[in-house]
Formats: structure tokens, sequence, C-alpha cells
């Protein structure tokens, strides 16, 4: 028997003499009374905590990777102070890829040029070539295969913290200041540029940051070295940070902002400081330097020296094509709209419009360019 049974039998025999006492009122049994009721007390406060004892104080109760708390599955498992949650769990939710060799109970763990080997029960894992010492070895428990936290997030370049007062642990993954600006830009307290956006701090020419992440076609959500979280133009002027999905959007931006003009007429020549006319070059040029603030040159020809050249069978949304026309090498530009559509003009009788990349226009294309 535990003692807090032995301590409630004890208890329950106390009261049950404590009650019987009170049936006699003789002097006698008022002083065995008082006895019995000191006792009483003693037992009630020797029980309090003993029954404490039996709540877990040492049970995590979250585990938590850049402010996100992660499903685990199963209740982390305390061995000898060290934290083991379920494998596959751990590894991919830091952007590691695993193969498992379910006869050698073995895992192969790989992030980028990192390459981590372990077999469970062992007390060393190898990562790089390099011999690696676990202080509580991984095990499988209940069907599920479990490694210590600390060890696999700090293997994997994360940072491990424990927080006492809410009894979490706490992974924050390596940092790669690896998006480098271009040009000053104002790091803001939201993703907008209006004044109710507060401005923290402007970031120089060279500085690096980290993106958290792509908020939409215009704005980033980034870290900078010294810890501060904002958010910076995602324009292509203020840093070098590129993706296809970041494209993907800006590429549809521009299509919409240029369908605002469908119909308007065209007129060679047309002057640059108005809208109620394009010719070809001075449409695609309003359009990119509206909405990405790309500033192109005013003629097709010298347009085809900008940005990077991609083959036809490459293309994405927001690319130019150049075309020849008028008896010259270049005489005509469009936008790529997907799906074999381009958006431009040249006709007086149609005005900025769709159109199909058909044959007529591809034996005359000459060349494509990405202009972010």
């Amino acid at each position: 028997m535990t003692p807090i049974f032995v301590t409630k039998l004890i208890t329950l025999f106390l009261v049950i003499i404590y009650e019987r006492i009170n049936q006699r009122g003789d002097d006698i049994m008022k002083i065995h009374k008082k006895a019995i009721l000191l006792l009483l007390l003693t037992s009630i406060l020797y029980t309090a905590p003993a029954h404490a004892a039996e709540t877990p104080q040492n049970q995590v109760t979250g585990v938590f990777l850049d402010d996100r708390q992660l499903e685990l599955g199963v209740q982390p498992l305390l061995v000898n102070g060290t934290t083991l949650v379920p494998m596959r769990k751990l590894f991919e939710e830091q952007g590691a890829k695993i193969a498992w060799n379910n006869d050698t109970k073995t895992v192969k763990a790989t992030k980028g040029n990192l390459v981590l080997t372990y077999q469970i029960g062992d007390s060393t894992a190898n990562k790089n070539g390099q011999a690696l010492s676990l202080t509580v070895p991984g095990q499988v428990v209940g069907g599920n295969t479990m490694m210590p936290l600390r060890f696999v997030s700090e293997a994997l370049g994360s940072t491990v913290k424990w927080e006492p007062s809410t009894r979490t642990v706490r992974i924050y993954s390596a940092i790669n200041y690896d998006t480098t600006i271009r040009y000053g830009v104002n790091l803001r307290s939201s993703p907008s540029s209006s004044e109710q956006s507060g401005i923290q701090q402007m970031l120089s020419v060279g500085d690096k940051v980290h993106v958290v992440r792509e908020v939409d076609a215009f704005w980033l959500e980034v870290r900078t070295q010294d810890n501060k979280t904002g958010y910076i133009s995602a324009k292509p002027q203020y840093s070098n940070y590129t993706s296809e999905s970041l494209a993907e959007k800006q590429g549809s931006e521009l299509l919409a902002y240029g369908e605002k003009y469908l119909g308007t007429p065209y007129k060679f020549g047309a002057a640059t400081n108005q809208t109620a006319t394009f010719d070809c070059s001075s449409f695609v040029g309003h359009v990119f330097e509206h909405v990405l603030s790309i500033d192109l040159p005013r003629t097709s020809y010298n347009q085809a020296k900008e940005g990077k050249e991609v083959a036809i069978g490459e293309l994405r949304k927001g690319d130019l094509l150049f075309f020849s026309a008028r008896g010259l090498d270049i005489g005509h530009v469009a936008m790529y709209a997907g799906n074999n559509q381009i958006l431009h003009t040249y006709s007086k009788e149609q005005g900025v419009h769709y159109e199909a990349l058909s044959e007529k226009w591809k034996k005359r294309f000459v060349t494509a360019r990405r202009m972010f």
C-alpha cells in the first residue's frame, strides 16, 4: 500500500472514533475527544503534501517552433531531464527530409548539405562524418520512435530554449540573412506605406535581412540582423529577394493593372505623361513603372536590352516579348499573360488587347526579357 492510501485509512479511522466520542458527554471522553481531534488535524496536514506529490512537476506542456505550437500527436517523454518527441515530426518541421530503415532502426536526415545518421538506442550519431554524443538515446515507445528534442534541433542548426514558468520548449530555426537591400527602404510596423504604418528605421544599401514571409505582391515581412521584425516593399528595386511565388503574384498585378486600359486607343509615338493613348512601348513602360516602380527605356529596341534573357519555352507572367516590325529588327513589345496569351497594343482598331501568341507572332519573335 502507498503512504497516501495508509494515511487515508488512518484519517477515516480517526473520524469514526471522533464521531463515537461525540455521542458521550463525560469529562474523560471530552479529553479523549480533544486528543483525537489533534490527531485528525495532524493526519489531514500530512495528507496534503503527500497528495500534491502525485502531480508531475516536470511535465512539458507544449513545444513551439518559431512561435507556432507543434501538434506532436503524443505527449513528450521526459527521461533524466531530456525531452523526447516523435522523430518524424521533429525532423520534418525543421526542414529535414528523412529516410527510415525499419530493419536496422536507423534514420538518415538531410537538410541542404547536412546529413545526420542515427541508429535508435545508440549513444552517438554521425553528422557529416563527425560523431555526436547523446545524453539520452532515442527509443521506441508505444509504437512511436522518440528522439531527444534538443539534440536533433541543435544538430539541424536551431536554437532551443526552456521556459520554466510555462513549462514549454521553444525551438528557433536557424536564420539566414541572405537577402540584400539594394536601395534605401523603410522598415515599417505594418505592410502599408500609409501614415498609420510607423517607420521603425531606414535600411541602407548592403544591409542583410531574413525574409520571414511574402505578405502579398508588394510587401515582405523581414527580420533584421539586430532582431527587429517589420515590413519592407517587395518591389525589385529595393532588394534582391526573388521567388517563384512572388513573381507569380507580381506578374498577376501587372496584368490586372494593364487590363484597366483594355481598348485604350493606339497612337504611334504616344506621349508618356498621359494614358489617353499608348503605343506598344509606352504601354508596357507605364504598367511596369506604376505597379513595380521599374523604369523602362522609352523604345522597344532599348527595352530589349534590359533584364535577363529567357527562352520562349520558359515564359512566365510579366515577361516581355520583342518582335520585328516596320522593317526593324525589334519594333514591337508585348507582355506575356500566361496560357499562350499576350497583352499589347499596335492597332488603332483594337487598341490595348489580349491576343494569342500565334504562329504569326512566333515567326517575328526575336527575344524575351525578364525584368523581375
